[in-house]
C-alpha cells in the first residue's frame, strides 16, 4: 500500500474516496508495527471485515474498536475519507482556510466543518491524535509577575487575595506515565477545568 503524502488535492480526493485505504493509511500511521488494542495494549487482533473494525483476543469490555477509537475522531459520525481530506487541507491551506470553505469542499455543514477545524487543529498543536486516556489530573498555576518585584502601591492595587489577579492562569492535564498538555485559560473555576 502506499502511504505517502498526497502532494495534490485531485490525488488527496482520489485515495481518501476508498475507505479500505483510508483505514489502511491510519493504521499505517497509528500503529507502525502492527495493530495494537487501544484498552489492554495486546497485539493479537482480528479484523471484522463485516463491520469495518478490529477485536482483541483477550476479554475485556470494549474488546471490539476501530482506528478512530481512543482518537479525537472516535465520538464523530463523519468517515474516515471526510476526515482525511478536511486534514490535508487544513494543513495544505498557506493562510488558513476558514469552516465555510471546508464545508463547500467536502459537502458537510458549516458547523460540522467548524468542529473538524477545531479537532484537526488540536491534533497539529499537540502532534498526535491520541486522546489522553486511564487518570488524567489537572491542576492550575498562575503565572506573571512577582508582587515582592512590584513598587507597593501597584501591589496594593493589583495583588487581593491569592495573588492571581492579574496574572496569566495556565492548566495543565498529565496522563499519569504519559503525556502532559498545557493550555492557557482565561479563569480557574471548577467548570472550565
Amino acid at each position: 500500500m502506499n502511504t505517502t503524502e498526497p502532494r495534490t488535492l485531485v490525488e488527496a480526493i482520489r485515495r481518501f474516496s476508498d475507505l479500505d485505504y483510508c483505514r489502511e493509511y491510519i493504521v499505517a500511521k497509528r500503529w507502525p508495527n502492527g495493530v495494537v488494542c487501544p484498552v489492554c495494549g495486546s497485539e493479537v487482533t482480528t479484523f471484522i471485515r463485516s463491520e469495518n473494525a478490529y477485536q482483541c483476543s483477550k476479554r475485556h469490555p470494549k474488546r471490539r474498536f476501530s482506528v478512530k477509537t481512543g482518537t479525537v475522531m472516535e465520538d464523530s459520525p463523519l468517515t474516515l475519507d471526510k476526515w482525511l481530506t478536511a486534514m490535508w487541507l487544513i494543513c495544505n491551506a498557506k493562510n488558513g482556510i476558514s469552516s465555510y470553505e471546508v464545508a463547500r469542499a467536502l459537502d458537510v455543514t458549516q458547523k460540522t466543518a467548524w468542529f473538524l477545524l477545531h479537532r484537526v487543529r488540536y491534533i497539529m498543536q499537540n502532534g498526535t491524535m491520541e486522546k489522553l486516556v486511564d487518570h488524567v489530573e489537572v491542576d492550575e498555576t498562575y503565572i506573571g509577575g512577582k508582587a515582592r518585584n512590584m513598587p507597593k502601591h501597584k501591589r496594593e492595587a493589583k495583588i487581593k487575595g491569592r495573588g492571581s489577579v492579574g496574572k496569566a492562569v495556565v492548566m495543565g492535564m498529565l496522563e499519569r506515565g504519559g503525556k502532559v498538555v498545557t493550555k492557557h485559560i482565561e479563569t480557574a473555576d471548577k467548570r472550565t477545568l
